[in-house]
């Protein structure tokens, strides 16, 4: 009798020390923001100065974020912190995503959970569809577009599940804004409407996802992509991103090359207590996550 197979584990990533050791290969960069470009207090130089320098040389650089507001929103964002535009072509947000969904669902009656600081998306909506929105109670919604957590500094995702419920007992969709399930603010994690798309999906509930790790906003960064760069090959494509199940896992099933930015969102588990990146580190995260980006870099840097 054979021996059974050993479990095949993902290829260990090559360890980079600047994105210029591996820069000649690609085209395209489509980058992820929060966590690599910037922490939500301040930009981090050396990234920016990596992205200038790859379309210094004749790169596009797209930056593609779960961020649940609309790209000129995001732009405005990265100018209050000073982001040179330099850095990049051009922006895609899940909010984009999310805008041409509500779009698809014209005339249909929504609810919304979130805070009011990001109704900047219904804004966008109804100045594209030229009349205003229809936003009724859950218990009456077809279909509920969750853009985060109403107080993400105090309530965690289990404060949500009465909603949840009444939304599930009707039978509505979800549409979900922001797929993360947290976000690094400074040095605090706080929870984003991925965490209740969870609950949700758990429930048995119909959720549809705007951002990454689903193809949606994939294929609508590719076609900005195509207005910056009429011609473009997948093969030369890389993806950068700090966050495994989102940032790495979509683009891989996209058949793109990944970088992983490892002092992101898991910080905690591959640089505790401010240590270097370090490859067995790497490797057992990997095997955990079973997400195995091409290569991986502490931090975004040329």
């Amino acid at each position: 009798m054979n021996a059974p197979h050993p479990k095949l584990m993902p290829a260990p990533p090559r360890l980079l020390s600047g994105l210029g050791e591996i820069a000649g290969a690609y085209d395209l960069i489509l980058c992820d923001v929060w966590g690599v470009v910037h922490n939500g207090v301040a930009y981090f130089r050396g990234a920016i100065d990596a992205l200038m320098r790859f379309r210094a040389k004749g790169g596009t650089v797209i930056l593609i974020t779960n961020a649940p507001r609309p790209s000129a929103r995001v732009k405005d964002s990265l100018d209050q912190l000073e982001v040179s535009h330099a850095a990049y072509d051009a922006i895609v947000s899940s909010g984009d995503v999310t805008i041409s969904l509500i779009l698809e669902r014209d005339g249909l009656p929504l609810g919304h959970i979130g805070p009011p600081r990001d109704n900047g998306l219904f804004t966008e909506v109804e100045r594209l569809k030229g009349s205003r929105l229809r936003f009724v109670p859950l218990e009456e919604a077809p279909y509920v577009v969750c853009i985060g957590l109403d107080d993400p500094e105090t309530e965690t995702p289990a404060d949500y599940e009465p909603r949840l419920r009444i939304m599930r007992a009707r039978g509505s969709e979800f549409i979900c804004a922001n797929p993360d399930i947290v976000v690094e603010v400074g040095n605090r994690l706080f929870y984003c409407a991925g965490a209740l798309a969870e609950v949700y999906e758990a429930m048995g509930g119909k959720v549809t996802q705007a951002g990454k790790p689903y193809p949606p906003i994939y294929e609508r960064a590719f076609a900005v992509a195509a207005k910056s760069r009429s011609q473009f090959d997948r093969s030369r494509v890389l993806a950068i991103g700090d966050a495994a199940q989102t940032d790495i896992k979509g683009a891989q099933a996209q058949g793109l090359a990944t970088l992983f930015v490892t002092s992101g969102i898991h910080r905690a588990e591959l640089h505790p207590q401010g240590a270097d990146l370090d490859a067995a580190a790497v490797r057992q995260f990997i095997e955990g996550t079973g997400v195995a980006p091409m290569a991986a870099i502490a931090e975004l840097v040329w």
